[in-house]
């Protein structure tokens, strides 16, 4: 099952053809034989190298689904007074509101735990993973204002990196090389999950008002984000159709604190002669352990937990699902790092501006 979620298209279920020959029959036997036991018995079948590939692919540097900059911006006048209040409340909370403008660029460092879940029916939605199953490693993040940035993740002797030179977004894996991301250049998810006040003030600026909810024992206001459709088109091909992309942003009521952070994106996949698949990607992120960093509150640490969802009506035994989590910790952070340049931010010479239309993108994680 592991070698089957490394990739985004369904694999088609081909019955056997009676004209094959005697040496394809027993092949497709062996192939049906090894597959009915994978699937009873996947513990036989651990791969360590499958698992952190999907790791990788889906924690270790994932985008946001909104620009800083949206392409159809909406008049702050018609943002509803509470998304404006939450939002006022969050800046003056963390202190960003007089630090905005005078930040041109920050660095961070930390650690990560990561693995995948073994057991679909634990409650927990953000415990650290099981010791047999996780891979430790560690990460830099440089950023430069407005849409430069830089994320270097080494995971299990394994290096991801992902960077935007404000024009295009890209990103470079052992196993793929360097390759561009569709939709436009995003922020980086990581940076939000309380790492930047500024850039989740000013993403959040036009955020839709949701109500109140009860999250991990704090009272919070909700605001919600969703991708636009010409960015959604844009990360779509003539395989894939990334249906949606939304992002709800949990601030206390108490302290005016980003708290919990989830998105979730919707893709249809499907290939010539085949029925639809879709995948359904969900991500929760505990932010917590603000402490003040050059006069403002930055997230020290959190928790995040993935859960994704395969299922459409080719798929015989039901909806499969796929968990994992993700323990991260800041160590070291600073704002205005002298000597940070235009040039650090440059993109691989791989990736092209104007990159071709087959350029692989970010919209799924398991087909990495």
């Amino acid at each position: 099952m592991i070698d089957q979620m490394n990739r985004l298209a369904t694999v088609a279920e081909e019955p056997i053809n009676e004209e094959n020959t005697n040496s394809s029959r027993s092949k497709k036997v062996g192939q049906t034989w090894k597959k009915w036991i994978r699937n009873h018995f996947p513990h036989i079948f651990i791969n360590k190298k499958s698992d952190l590939k999907i790791l990788l692919s889906v924690l270790g540097c994932p985008l946001f689904p909104a620009s800083l900059h949206p392409k159809n911006p909406i008049i702050i006048s018609q943002v509803s007074s509470s998304a404006q209040y939450i939002i006022q409340h969050f800046t003056a909370a963390t202190g960003c509101r007089k630090l905005s403008g005078v930040v041109k660029n920050m660095y961070a460092t930390g650690k990560v735990v990561m693995g995948l879940v073994d057991d679909p029916g634990s409650k927990s939605s953000a415990a650290t993973p099981s010791s047999s199953n996780s891979q430790k490693g560690c990460f830099v993040i440089w950023q430069m204002v407005p849409d430069r940035w830089l994320v270097e993740l080494v995971v299990g002797g394994h290096k991801v990196v992902a960077g935007s030179d404000g024009s295009v977004a890209w990103r470079h894996t052992p196993w793929l090389g360097a390759h561009a991301a569709k939709g436009g250049v995003r922020p980086l998810r990581r940076a939000l999950q309380g790492l930047d006040p500024v850039a989740i003030s000013t993403v959040f600026s036009t955020a839709q008002y949701m109500g109140e909810k009860h999250m991990s024992s704090i009272d919070c206001f909700v605001l919600k984000l969703s991708a636009e459709h010409s960015d959604l088109a844009e990360r779509s091909d003539s395989s894939a159709e990334m249906i949606k992309h939304v992002t709800l942003g949990y601030f206390s009521q108490r302290s005016g604190l980003l708290v919990y952070l989830e998105d979730s994106y919707l893709t249809r996949i499907q290939t010539p002669g085949s029925r639809p698949t879709y995948w359904e990607t969900t991500m929760s992120t505990k932010v917590e352990d603000y402490r003040s960093v050059e006069g403002m509150m930055i997230a020290h640490s959190g928790q995040s937990s993935v859960i994704i969802t395969r299922f459409g009506d080719n798929m015989k035994a039901g909806a499969e699902v796929t968990r994992m989590e993700e323990t991260y910790v800041i160590d070291d952070l600073a704002f205005n790092v002298p000597g940070l340049s235009l040039d650090y931010f440059i993109p691989p010479d791989e990736i092209q501006k104007d990159f071709p239309e087959e350029s692989l993108d970010w919209r799924s994680p398991l087909h990495r």
